[in-house]
């Protein structure tokens, strides 16, 4: 399987990873600009990152480098501290990552439900598309013009030329068109500086001690969740549209150590990245090759084809990325929103916003996690206490939250009887504080009374016998 993940068709491969090289290069150094670095670092940091999860991910196609997420995460600590704390956090990155990986923390992506996911898909086109408007401030009429033709050709270009991706076409032809037509438009040179160097060996130069710890953990381990995070939900869509299944940990493992060895070589942390996933996928990118080439032909780039990749308009790079946005949209969820159930198209909606809103991917996803985790106990807390004769039945999900609800109508029972049966036939107990609850109850009753019970199945019966240990 992992040879067979080298083998993907060549040409298309290398074709794909060219044009995501392209599409890479503005988004770090946009990155960068937001924590406040040389745009090199990111760049640098992106190549490393890149090469190592080829080779180590689980799941291939999927291209990783310097992300914004990350980025937004450690604008604090390059503000306050300065970047030797930068790359000693990422270094701690690195190493929480493996352990998270070592414990198989991945399992934990199995308690995002669909509307959170489709809410992560979604949210994310949007950011995407408007991450675009930027470009377009004190544009001029070419611009506006480069990117309709763009995305024309974005659109129709593979339905004419199909060994090509429509991408690398888009790149050619509009910057072949800004440079002889001499248009006024924005390159990726007016970005920011990008001066040909390449990282060494370096370890943070910091005192190693248990101030430093503090300072950077707390950094180190938003880092490590939102890296995880993003890069799983990212696998799974690739799983999706690929229909294939990757190991989970094992990509886990190889951000780890990608981030690891970037710390070590000067660099920042980083993560999958859904945008430049999208495009790798739509110019046929399928295996590790394609990944490989993104991340080496963007040193490429900039340290052989540098006059050329300075002359490149930032149109053409938008139109690519709004066709990216208009493809990674799930418009299958306008339907979804008027089918579904109400409490799953809430969770959408409010993951959507959250992470809109926020531009923070993980705050996003927990905050729609938590909201279906209460509806889930809200929906669940079905608890009846009924009286007939000399029965008392209690039927439902006894647990923490609905122990309250049953003692209150348990105690406004009226019991006149001598013999009573407690019937736990059709109750559910789901912890210990139920099962108190039921032996208290049942103690109160013998106390004056005669009390025939009959059990509940099997798992909750367990629980009511665990708990005599302890009351």
């Amino acid at each position: 399987m992992y040879l067979q993940s080298w083998k993907e068709n060549p040409i298309k491969e290398v074709l794909a990873g060219i044009v995501v090289s392209f599409a890479l290069i503005p988004e770090v150094i946009g990155f960068t600009i937001i924590e406040g670095i040389d745009p090199m670092i990111g760049l640098v940091s992106s190549f490393f990152i890149a090469i190592i999860v080829s080779f180590l991910g689980g799941r291939p196609g999927m291209v990783s480098a310097a992300a914004g997420s990350m980025a937004l995460v450690m604008v604090h600590l390059v503000k306050n501290y300065g970047l030797e704390y930068m790359f000693a956090a990422t270094i701690l990155t690195g190493l929480i990552q493996l352990l998270l990986g070592l414990f198989q923390a991945q399992k934990l992506m199995s308690w995002i439900p669909k509307p959170v996911m489709l809410g992560f898909v979604d949210a994310l086109a949007i950011l995407i598309f408007m991450a675009q408007f930027e470009h377009f401030e004190h544009a001029s009429i070419f611009m506006y013009g480069l990117v309709i033709g763009g995305i024309l050709l974005m659109v129709f270009a593979p339905k004419i030329i199909t060994f090509i991706p429509a991408g690398l076409i888009v790149i050619g032809v509009l910057t072949s068109i800004a440079f002889f037509a001499k248009l006024p438009v924005s390159t990726i040179g007016d970005l920011g500086d990008i001066t040909p160097r390449f990282s060494a060996f370096h370890l943070p130069v910091i005192p190693w001690n248990l101030a430093t710890l503090k300072i950077i953990f707390p950094t180190s381990l938003a880092l490590a969740f939102v890296g995880m995070l993003e890069s799983l939900l990212t696998a799974e869509i690739v799983d999706e549209r690929t229909h294939t299944e990757s190991p989970k940990r094992q990509e886990l493992l190889a951000q780890g150590s990608a981030n690891l060895i970037s710390g070590i070589f000067a660099g920042v942390a980083g993560c999958a990245m859904i945008g430049q996933t999208i495009i790798n996928l739509d110019s046929k990118g399928r295996g590790r090759l394609s990944t490989v080439v993104a991340g080496a032909f963007m040193m490429i780039l900039i340290f052989a084809l540098r006059p050329f990749l300075l002359l490149v308009p930032i149109a053409a790079l938008v139109a690519i990325m709004t066709v990216v946005a208009f493809n990674t949209f799930d418009w299958a969820t306008i339907r979804y929103v008027k089918e579904a159930p109400k409490k799953d198209v809430l969770i959408f909606l409010v993951t959507t916003i959250s992470i809109v809103a926020t531009g923070n991917l993980a705050i996003g996803v927990l905050v729609g996690v938590l909201i279906g985790a209460v509806l889930f106990v809200r929906g669940i807390s079905i608890l009846k206490v009924q009286k007939d004769d000399h029965t008392i039945t209690i039927s439902g999900e006894l647990f923490f939250t609905t122990t309250t609800k049953m003692k209150s109508k348990l105690n406004a029972l009226k019991f006149s009887e001598e013999q009573l049966v407690l019937d736990l036939t059709n109750l559910r107990i789901w912890d210990s504080t139920g099962a108190e609850e039921i032996l208290k109850f049942k103690e109160k009753l013998r106390e004056s009374k005669q009390v025939e019970v009959i059990s509940p199945n099997t798992p909750s019966d367990e629980l009511i016998q665990s708990a005599k240990l302890y009351t």
